[in-house]
């Protein structure tokens, strides 16, 4: 096969890699957002230990979603 085909698909999946870690943060922590808020809707006495829960959890996420787009960037890139 020729060289700019494999970088082509090297690129292309870099991109799509990157875009579903994006995505997949979004979704996780839209996910997060609405569990905190179910339950701090059944418990409102809790609504501080709920949202540094929520806050930690969603860092973390993020975390993972900058990872997965670095690596889908270095796959373009190398």
């Amino acid at each position: 096969m020729d060289f700019f085909l494999l970088e082509g698909i090297a690129n292309a999946g870099g991109a799509v890699g990157a875009g579903l870690g994006a995505i997949g943060a979004g979704v996780g922590i839209g996910q997060i957002g609405k569990g905190a808020l179910e339950s701090i809707a059944r418990q409102p006495e809790a609504i501080n230990d709920i949202r540094s829960n929520m806050i930690l959890t969603a860092a973390l996420v993020e975390g993972a979603a900058l990872f997965a787009i670095i690596i889908g960037f270095l796959a373009m890139v190398l």
